[in-house]
């Protein structure tokens, strides 16, 4: 199972175990990773599972579609890098992805 590293505003680090498959935001709320709400359970119609993708991986994990650009307008200090966690699946090519945590969701 490839490994995510969760790191929060903070900077504390919490490696978990994600099925292929899954979304970020499956693994985030499946191993009570803090600061991922995730209020509409994935449906990209809200921005409480807003996160950022470290710069190495942003490739890897794609480009957000209109929908999830038009849920990020709601997310809290968006930088180029955010994402909707719900939107990321997970891959066996994404083991080591890096995800920051925002402060607070909006």
């Amino acid at each position: 199972m490839p490994q995510i590293i969760f790191i929060d505003h903070s900077g504390e680090k919490r490696p978990v175990e994600a099925a292929s498959g899954a979304t970020v935001m499956e693994a985030a709320i499946k191993n009570g990773i803090p600061g991922i709400v995730a209020e509409c359970g994935g449906a990209c119609a809200c921005a409480t599972c807003h996160v950022y993708v470290d710069d190495a991986w942003k490739a890897a994990t794609g480009e957000p579609s209109h929908m999830e650009e038009d849920m990020l307008d709601f997310a809290f200090d968006v930088k180029p890098t955010s994402r909707l966690s719900c939107q990321i699946k997970v891959t066996d090519a994404m083991n080591g992805l890096i995800i920051h945590t925002p402060e607070r969701q909006g």
